[in-house]
Order: C-alpha cells, then sequence, then structure tokens
C-alpha cells in the first residue's frame, strides 16, 4: 500500500488508504457487505474471519482517518459516544477521571449514569487554565478527557498544557477533537494519546452516517482498545464506513468554507442588536484566542450566541423561524443547523450545572454549513427579526 504520510492534508483525505481493488481495479474501496469469511482450514483465512473483527471497507477507511491524524492506529465505531464508552473501559473501579465542566451531554451522561454506577470517579473542572487540574490528581487519577472547542460555549483547552501534566503524572489524554476536525486541530501532534471523534459530524459532512473513532500511536492502548472494540462489539458496517470514506475526500474544501462562513457570520451576530454575547474562538477577545490560534489552523464553522431576551418562548420561535438553517440535533454536515442545547444536546445535564457552564436557556448553537453565506447572512436576519 503506497504511503501518503510525507503528502500534504487534501491529498492523504483523498488518497490515504484507498487502495485500487487488486481484483476489478476500482478506484473507489468496494463495499465488503458480508458477515463472514471463507477460510481454508481452522485458523488459515486472507486476515478476515468474521466482520465485527475486521472489515477491509472499515480497514481501509481507519488508515485514511489515521493519516489524517498523523497517527499509527485508528479504531471506528457505530457511534461517537462507542468510541467514548471505549476508552472508559479502559479504568477500573475507584479510577478517577479529570474533565472540563463544558462537554457534549451525551459524555456528560455516560459518565454520570453509566460510569459511575461502575464506581469511577468524574472531576468536572474549569480546564482552561490547564493548572486547575492539578489540585484534582490523585493516585487513584488515571485518565484525562479534554473537548476543545467544547460544546457548546467554544471553551479552548491548552492541548500541549494538558498533555505536559498527563506525563508528568502518568496519565492518559484524551481529546475529543469532534468541533475542530482533523483538518484544524491534530491533537496526537500536540502530545494527546488518544484523540476520539464522533465522525457522525465533519469526517462524514453530509448527516447520513452514525460513526466514532478513536485514534493513536501508542501500540498498547491500540490493542487495549481493540480488545474492546471487538469483545464489545460497537462496530460500524461496511456501508457507513464506504459514506465517510466518500465524505472525508472533500473535508478540506468542506472545512475552508465552514471556517469562511463562520467567520463572516460571527462577525454580523457580534453587532447584532438582539445577541448579547457570541461565543466563537476566531475573536480576539475570546477566551484562550491566543490558544486556538497557536494549536488550530482556523476557527471553524460553530457558533453560540445568547439572545439578550431571556424568555425561552422567544427563543423557541426564532429557532424555529429559519428558513435556510435547520432546527435539529448534530453538526458538521454540509448544511446549516440550529440547535437549542438546553432542551437537544445537553438536556440530560441537570439544569444548576448545565447553567454554571453557561448554557443557559436562551443560547442557541449554530453549526454553520457550506450554502452561499449572502443566503445564511439573510436567513439569520429575518429569523432574529
Amino acid at each position: 500500500m503506497s504511503d501518503f504520510s510525507s503528502y500534504k492534508f487534501g491529498t492523504r483525505a483523498i488518497h490515504a488508504g484507498a487502495e485500487p481493488d487488486p481484483s476489478t481495479g476500482a478506484v473507489m474501496t468496494p463495499i465488503f457487505q458480508t458477515s463472514t469469511f471463507v477460510q481454508e482450514y481452522p485458523g488459515k483465512h486472507k486476515g478476515y474471519a468474521y466482520a465485527r473483527g475486521k472489515n477491509p471497507t472499515r480497514e481501509a477507511l481507519q488508515k485514511n482517518i489515521a493519516a489524517l491524524e498523523n497517527g499509527k492506529h485508528c479504531l471506528c465505531f457505530s457511534s461517537g459516544m462507542g468510541a467514548v464508552d471505549a476508552v472508559i473501559k479502559l479504568l477500573r473501579p475507584n479510577d478517577e477521571v479529570i474533565t472540563g465542566d463544558d462537554l457534549y451531554g451525551g459524555s456528560y451522561r455516560m459518565f454520570t449514569k453509566v460510569f459511575a454506577n461502575y464506581g469511577i470517579k468524574f472531576h468536572f473542572v474549569d480546564m482552561t487554565k490547564a493548572s486547575n487540574i492539578e489540585k484534582y490528581i490523585n493516585s487513584n487519577t488515571k485518565l484525562i478527557w479534554a473537548e476543545t472547542p467544547t460544546n457548546p460555549t467554544m471553551q479552548i483547552i491548552d492541548i500541549e498544557a494538558c498533555a505536559k501534566i498527563a506525563k508528568q503524572h502518568k496519565l492518559i489524554l484524551a481529546v475529543d477533537n469532534t468541533f475542530a476536525s482533523p483538518y484544524l486541530q491534530n491533537p496526537l501532534s500536540l502530545g494527546a494519546d488518544i484523540v476520539m471523534h464522533s465522525v457522525t459530524k465533519y469526517l462524514g459532512g453530509h448527516s447520513d452516517v452514525i460513526m466514532g473513532a478513536l485514534i493513536t500511536n501508542d501500540d498498547k492502548l491500540h490493542e487495549q482498545l481493540a480488545f474492546i472494540h471487538n469483545s464489545c462489539g460497537a462496530t460500524p458496517g461496511p456501508m457507513d464506513s464506504f459514506l465517510v470514506m466518500r465524505g472525508i475526500k472533500t473535508l478540506h474544501l468542506r472545512m475552508e468554507r465552514h471556517c469562511f462562513n463562520g467567520k463572516k457570520i460571527a462577525d454580523y451576530l457580534k453587532s447584532h442588536p438582539k445577541i448579547e454575547k457570541v461565543y466563537y474562538p476566531g475573536f480576539p477577545e475570546h477566551p484562550n484566542h491566543n490558544i486556538a490560534k497557536k494549536q488550530m489552523r482556523d476557527f471553524g464553522g460553530m457558533i453560540s450566541i445568547v439572545l439578550k431576551d431571556k424568555s425561552i418562548d422567544t427563543t423557541f420561535k426564532v429557532a424555529s423561524s429559519f428558513k435556510v438553517f435547520s432546527l435539529a440535533e448534530s453538526l458538521g454536515g454540509v448544511e446549516s443547523l440550529i440547535n437549542h442545547p438546553a432542551t437537544m444536546t445537553h438536556a440530560s445535564i441537570p439544569k444548576e450545572e448545565r447553567e454554571k457552564a453557561g448554557v443557559v436557556d436562551n443560547l442557541l448553537r449554530l453549526s454553520v454549513g457550506v450554502e452561499d453565506v449572502e443566503d445564511l447572512l439573510e436567513d439569520l436576519k429575518q429569523a432574529l427579526g
């Protein structure tokens, strides 16, 4: 197989892991829609025995994503939460995890409602200052789970600073890189041990697949995660793997447009009379903007806004008034979406905790798509009007 590791991002996105099919010469990786593979005699096969463990379409995708994250190993899962689940399964009862106080609601729910029942303790900390992490470290601490930019208040966490702390205390640092995508940020290159993606979002890019991924350069971690991956079975099918490979081929083009549109829209919203606050890491006054500048190539297409009118009825009315933006959960697709975190993506977080992190009832999260920006601006104008 050709090695594309020395090539630039767009070339890797299109070619890494995607060899022409040796039997037909097909340019696109075939969809190996099979549950099992024939064996010559017990234990002798062509590297594939049962599709939960390995499938050639999924393997091609895993090589592709690993190349984009400057990683050696990648495992794809049937959802982003399946990937998070596998990382927490590296731990044992009484182990402790330090994570952020602004976190995707699904991660918070899994940590507090599932794994807390197995004796794993989670500390939800303001990670915008990496030094805040140190006071929670003790002999039971095993994992730092970081999300940057965070969902939905776009906090920026210094990955390099967290990696230094993790290495000093022999902890695993896992980074949820979903909001940035590998095009904008590569946590492994900044010292992280594991990178997680909800592949559903920017990597797939077309709102037609649910998938997750874990990438690492650590052989031992990969071996442990691969064991969990196969044993627990949260593996994606070949059709989904094919769709994501197809989506990734335009990741660099899409991200350029997401960033371009995102900046125009953030600038427009910043001066809008009905908006109290705009969360967007591209603003020089955004907390940790300099860190975002250092560890990201651009600032992405995710923006959150807080309306001046605190009434939930007004917020719902605005959220339901768009014509181009669609009111829906998820993000990172070619189409623009608007989301009300308090009742949608973050509803599982108790109101008091949610509001402490800034996820108030009058906050809306925008996933800016790749449509013509003039149409998006016009849509915002009429919905806010």
